[in-house]
C-alpha cells in the first residue's frame, strides 16, 4: 500500500486528506479539515495565513499517527492569492484575500500603461478584478512597504511548501493565475512585469506538475516529533481546478468539466492556448493544466452566492441547513426571477441576499422573498450560465460535447446537477467528489513513478470512484427559462 498525503486548501475549508494505493484501486481518508475564514482589519481583508500553516501542520501529524510511512506530500489551493517573503526569509504580513477592495477601480488604471487585448494575448487569461496582477498594482499605486521590501512572490501554496521545506519555488497552474506569466513563452512574462513597474526580482522559478521540489526540513520534522526520515513534497497542479481536472474521470481526448465549488469553472482541456478575437471578447481564461497542456474556461461566480446567503442568514439568527434550504428551493416556483451570476455587484457585497434582491430589482423582475425563492434563484441562474458558457466554448474550440463531468464538492448539490442537466439538455456525470484531492493523489503517484500518465491516472479514478449520471428533464420548462436568461444577459453582459 503506498500512502500518500494531499493538502486540499479551499476558499472556505481546507482537509487534509491521505491517498491509499493498492496498485489497482485509490482510496481517500480524510484526517484533518478546518475552516479558513478571512479576517477584516482596518481597512484590508486578509487571509489568515498562520492559522492556515498551523492547520497544515496539524494535518501532517495526525496524518503520520495513522501512518507510518508516507511516500509523499503534495499542497494545492485557490488561484491568485500570494505571500511575500522579505530578503531574510520571513513572511511579510498576511496575504491580502482576492475580494478585497484594494483593485476597485485599478483595472482602468493598468489598461493607461498596457491595453486590454495586449494582456490578453501575452497571458491569455480572463479579466477580473481578484488577478495577481491588479493586487499588485494596486500595491505599487499604494506605495506599500510590503511590496518595496518583498524579496519573493510565493502563490499560497508555494507558500505553505517553502515553510515545509525552504525551497522558494513556483508551479506552473499556480502561476498562471497571476495575468502575468507568458502563455506561450510559458515563463514570467518579464517584459508586462517591467512596464507595469512591478520588480521583476520577486518572481521564482517555475517547475510543471509532478516535479520533486524537497522534503519536509529537520526543525519541522522535529518540532512535530515526526519518525520519518524524509518525506518527498511533490509539486502537484498546485491550482485547486488544475487537479480538480486531473481527476476527470474521461478516456476521451476532448470533453467538457465543470469544476464546482465556492467558483464554478467550466471548460474543455487543449493542448495549445486559445488565443483569440473570441475568447477576449468574452472574457475566457487560458490557465496551466497537466503536461503543459491548458484549461480552456470561463470562471464563474459558484457556490459563493449560496454560501454568502446562509452566512447572513445566520448571522441574522435565520439559520437553515443546506439540506433545509435545497429542500425549499425545490419546492419553489421556477423561473421567477433569475440574475447574472457574474455581476459585478455580487463580488463581495456586505449582503448577498438583498445584493439579488436588488439586481432582481433594477431588471424588472419580481423580488425574490423566501429563502427558497432566493436559492432557487441562484441555481437556476448558474445551471443556465453553464450552458451558455460551455456553448461558447463549443463554437471557440469548433469541439462538440455529448456530456458534463462534474467534480468538487458542489457536485454534492443533487439539486443543481438535475438544474445543469436540465439546462443542458445533456448528460451530466457526476464525480468524484473529492476530485481535487484525488487529483493531488495522481500527480503524486506520477510523480514516484507509480502511474505512468495522466491515461492511467484517470483509467485509477474512473475505476477507483462512483460516477452518478443525471439525464435531462422538464426539457419546455427549461427551453424557455433559457430564453429568459439570455434576455437577461444581453441587458447585462460580461
Amino acid at each position: 500500500m503506498v500512502n500518500l498525503l494531499a493538502f486540499d486548501l479551499g476558499a472556505t475549508s481546507g482537509r487534509a486528506v491521505i491517498g491509499h494505493f493498492s496498485g489497482e484501486r485509490l482510496t481517500l481518508e480524510e484526517v484533518h479539515r478546518f475552516s479558513n475564514s478571512p479576517v477584516q482589519l482596518g481597512n484590508h481583508l486578509y487571509w489568515d495565513f498562520l492559522n492556515i500553516y498551523r492547520q497544515v501542520e496539524a494535518g501532517l501529524l495526525k496524518a503520520f499517527q495513522q501512518n507510518h510511512f508516507l511516500a509523499g506530500l503534495g499542497i494545492d489551493s485557490w488561484g491568485v492569492d500570494f505571500g511575500l517573503i522579505d530578503q531574510q526569509g520571513d513572511l511579510l504580513g498576511n496575504p491580502i484575500h482576492y475580494r478585497d477592495h484594494q483593485t476597485d477601480g485599478i483595472m482602468e488604471k493598468v489598461f493607461d500603461q498596457v491595453s486590454r487585448k495586449e494582456i490578453f494575448q501575452r497571458t491569455g487569461i480572463q479579466f477580473m478584478q481578484i488577478n495577481t496582477l491588479f493586487h499588485l498594482y494596486a500595491m505599487k499605486e499604494n506605495h506599500s512597504p510590503l511590496l518595496e521590501k518583498a524579496g519573493t512572490l510565493l502563490m499560497i501554496p508555494s507558500l505553505v511548501r517553502y515553510f515545509l521545506t525552504g525551497e522558494k519555488i513556483g508551479e506552473f497552474t499556480s502561476a498562471t493565475t497571476t495575468q502575468l506569466f507568458h502563455v506561450h513563452q510559458r515563463q514570467w512574462d518579464k517584459e508586462l512585469i517591467q512596464r507595469l513597474g512591478l520588480p521583476e526580482e520577486i518572481f521564482q522559478p517555475v517547475v510543471q506538475p509532478g516535479s520533486l521540489v524537497g522534503s519536509i526540513q529537520p526543525n519541522v520534522r522535529q518540532r512535530l516529533g515526526l519518525a520519518q526520515a524524509s518525506l518527498p513534497v511533490i509539486a502537484v497542479a498546485e491550482h485547486d481546478t488544475g487537479s480538480a481536472v486531473v481527476s476527470i474521470p474521461t478516456d476521451q481526448e476532448h470533453f467538457a468539466y465543470l469544476s464546482c465549488g465556492t467558483w464554478s469553472l467550466l471548460g474543455t482541456e487543449v493542448q495549445q492556448p486559445v488565443v483569440n478575437e473570441e475568447a477576449l471578447t468574452w472574457n475566457f481564461t487560458n490557465e496551466g493544466g497537466i503536461d503543459g497542456t491548458y484549461r480552456f474556461l470561463k470562471n464563474i461566480m459558484g457556490l459563493w452566492l449560496v454560501e454568502e446567503c446562509r452566512r447572513i442568514w445566520e448571522k441574522e439568527h435565520r439559520a437553515v441547513s443546506y439540506q433545509e434550504m435545497l429542500r425549499l428551493a425545490e419546492s419553489s416556483r421556477p423561473f421567477v426571477s433569475l440574475i447574472d451570476p457574474d455581476d459585478d455587484q455580487f463580488l463581495h457585497p456586505s449582503h448577498m441576499p438583498k445584493a439579488i434582491q436588488q439586481f432582481c430589482r433594477i431588471t424588472d423582475q419580481p423580488i425574490p422573498l423566501t429563502t427558497g425563492e432566493i436559492i432557487r434563484c441562484i441555481l437556476e441562474s448558474l445551471a443556465c450560465k453553464y450552458r451558455f458558457v460551455l456553448e461558447k466554448i463549443e463554437e471557440i474550440t469548433g469541439n462538440t460535447f455529448s456530456e458534463l463531468y462534474m467534480v468538487g464538492g458542489g457536485s454534492r448539490n443533487q439539486l443543481l446537477c438535475q438544474f445543469t442537466a436540465n439546462a443542458l439538455g445533456r448528460s451530466v456525470w457526476v464525480g468524484p467528489t473529492e476530485g481535487t484531492a484525488a487529483g493531488n493523489v495522481v500527480v503524486q503517484l506520477m510523480a514516484l513513478g507509480h502511474l505512468k500518465n495522466i491515461r492511467e491516472a484517470r483509467q485509477l479514478i474512473r475505476e477507483s470512484f462512483p460516477i452518478q449520471i443525471y439525464e435531462p428533464q422538464e426539457e419546455e420548462i427549461w427551453k424557455e427559462g433559457y430564453e429568459k436568461f439570455c434576455s437577461l444577459l444581453k441587458r447585462n453582459r460580461r
